[in-house]
């Protein structure tokens, strides 16, 4: 068995381009995949946002429309109801020391974008993680948190590193769309990093080392269990 980190977005809500508010948080199929999957493998989770703050969920993700069926999301709602007591006492972030983590997964939901992107917390433990070869897996909006991680001469820790992440198309045709105020894609790839995208929606994996980044949420299952290969690797 191995301690995983699930660092998630404490953000409910993202400011877009025409400065409205978009009600937002994690995106519940992946961060319930990653978790009931990891946990199925014996791993044990602890779960971590910024200021240690209970996370929204995405009202988006619990749609039947947008997420397939009525029976689905009442089975991700189920689910949640699970580990309702992890999700109301996360770790602060700040508090990690992530030398006690053989992995570090970041499901997504646009949350990241809010948050992650831009916290230095996390990004110290990114770079720490990454320069001790830990797991480091985010997946759809997760990989907006690798910004975070600069090192010390300001560079990005993870420039030159093949990765995938939810595209610019995917954006523009099922996420935000073009009132989206800023793109993780390409923000990805003008810091540096090498982006390896499949077509839109496909189940896509990216593994690099000891970064296992998925495209999107049919990518979460994906993810979990390059993980768990990882780990028993």
């Amino acid at each position: 068995m191995s301690d995983i980190l699930m660092i998630v977005t404490g953000a409910d809500s993202l400011t877009m381009k025409d400065g409205s508010k978009h009600p937002t948080g994690f995106w519940a199929e992946e961060l319930v995949t990653a978790h009931r999957d990891l946990v199925a493998a014996g791993h044990a989770i602890t779960i971590a946002t910024p200021g240690g703050v209970i996370p929204t969920v995405d009202r988006g993700s619990l749609d039947p429309a947008v997420v397939g069926s009525r029976e689905t999301v009442d089975e991700l709602h189920a689910y949640l109801a699970s580990i309702a007591e992890e999700l109301a006492s996360t770790v602060p972030i700040a508090d990690v020391d992530p030398s006690e983590y053989a992995a570090i997964v970041l499901p997504g939901g646009h949350g990241p974008m809010a948050d992650l992107a831009s916290d230095t917390a996390t990004g110290r433990v990114l770079v720490a993680a990454n320069d001790a070869g830990t797991i480091i897996a985010p997946f759809c909006h997760g990989p907006a948190a690798l910004l975070a991680a600069s090192l010390d001469d300001g560079s990005f820790a993870f420039a030159g590193r093949r990765l995938t992440v939810f595209t610019d198309e995917e954006e523009r045709t099922g996420g935000t769309g073009e009132n989206t105020p800023w793109w993780v894609e390409s923000t990805l790839r003008e810091r540096g990093a090498v982006i390896d995208s499949a077509g839109p929606w496909s189940d896509h994996v990216v593994v690099d080392g000891n970064l296992i980044t998925g495209q999107n949420p049919q990518s979460s299952a994906s993810v979990a269990r390059r993980v768990i290969e990882a780990l028993a690797a």
